[in-house]
């Protein structure tokens, strides 16, 4: 028979968990309109969002899926690489911070590379991203990948039509003999609306605590909005393998791009319940000699709050 929680116990319990309740909820703050007039329009033009409630419970059920892939990868040794593309916007930044958000960082990783520098840009394209590949019992994801040569890099002359090609005659090969290797590559596709970029870029323009998220890059990603279009067709039509294939997520609704795109990876990796040592809190040893020393005030961070 389990013995009832003590009031001082299921106090602390509802602290730990109202605790938790907070660090998501400032997690969602990130999509917080600041500019009033922008949250209005932007509400008239979603009135059908996923409940807040549903959301929450959705995400967090997950999470704890999410918790049992990672044991299983780890347990058993297992490589995985999730490649994050799409449109500027598109939200895949805020899918990987919910996959991450409650993983190990040893296990789950996220990668999001620089421009290269000048002796990169002289290396074998994939040189640069092959000491991110995961190891036996991790997780890596590419915030961005090595389509960035299919895309931004063609699209803003970064790279020449000789460059590309060898890219679309190379990447295939590349991602099959990862495959080989025992490394799961999943690649998802972010698909937003023009209408819906144009509407998040505004967002970000008047909300300074996003304004950090415009780059030239994103700029003339609108200017270029067809370019990308017919870079991202070609990009699909000659790296979609049967080894590594393509899956678009509907991102125009962030909540529910963020469950869908989660959902399906999980259903992608049959993970299933690993064996886990019982964990027991050991006694605190009491030495009766041992005085805790007195450190001076100015070691301790100000109590401003």
């Amino acid at each position: 028979m389990n013995t009832p929680l003590t009031s001082p116990a299921q106090d602390w319990l509802q602290a730990e968990l109202a605790d938790t309740f907070d660090e998501d909820f400032e997690l969602e703050l990130e999509d917080a309109q600041l500019s009033l007039e922008i949250s209005r329009i932007y509400k008239e033009k979603h009135p059908d969002t996923i409940d807040r409630h549903e959301y929450f419970h959705a995400l967090i059920r997950m999470q704890s899926e999410l918790i049992k892939l990672q044991d299983w990868v780890q347990y058993h040794g297992k490589k995985v690489v999730v490649l994050f593309e799409g449109r500027d916007s598109a939200g895949k930044g805020g899918v990987i911070k919910r996959l991450t958000q409650r993983l190990n960082p040893r296990v789950v990783r996220a990668v999001a590379l620089p421009a290269p520098s000048d002796r990169e840009k002289s290396q074998w394209y994939f040189q640069r991203y092959v000491p991110h590949l995961p190891a036996g019992g991790e997780i890596v994801l590419f915030d961005r990948s090595w389509y960035n040569r299919a895309g931004v890099e063609r699209v803003m002359g970064f790279a020449d039509e000789d460059q590309v090609e060898q890219f679309f005659h190379d990447v295939p090969e590349f991602e099959r003999m990862l495959v080989r290797s025992g490394i799961t590559v999943i690649k998802y596709w972010f698909s937003i609306t023009d209408e819906e970029q144009q509407m998040r870029f505004l967002m970000r323009i008047h909300d300074p605590m996003k304004q950090w998220k415009l780059s030239p890059m994103d700029l003339q990603s609108r200017v270029r909005w067809e370019q990308y279009t017919k870079a991202k067709e070609e990009m699909m039509a000659r790296t979609n393998i049967p080894e590594a294939p393509w899956y678009i997520v509907e991102g125009n609704d962030k909540k529910r791009a963020r469950l869908n795109c989660i959902d399906h990876l999980l259903s992608l990796i049959p993970y299933e319940p690993v064996p886990h040592e019982e964990v027991h809190l050991p006694d605190r040893v009491f030495n009766p000699d041992y005085e805790r020393a007195v450190l001076p005030p100015e070691l301790y961070v100000p109590a401003k709050y």
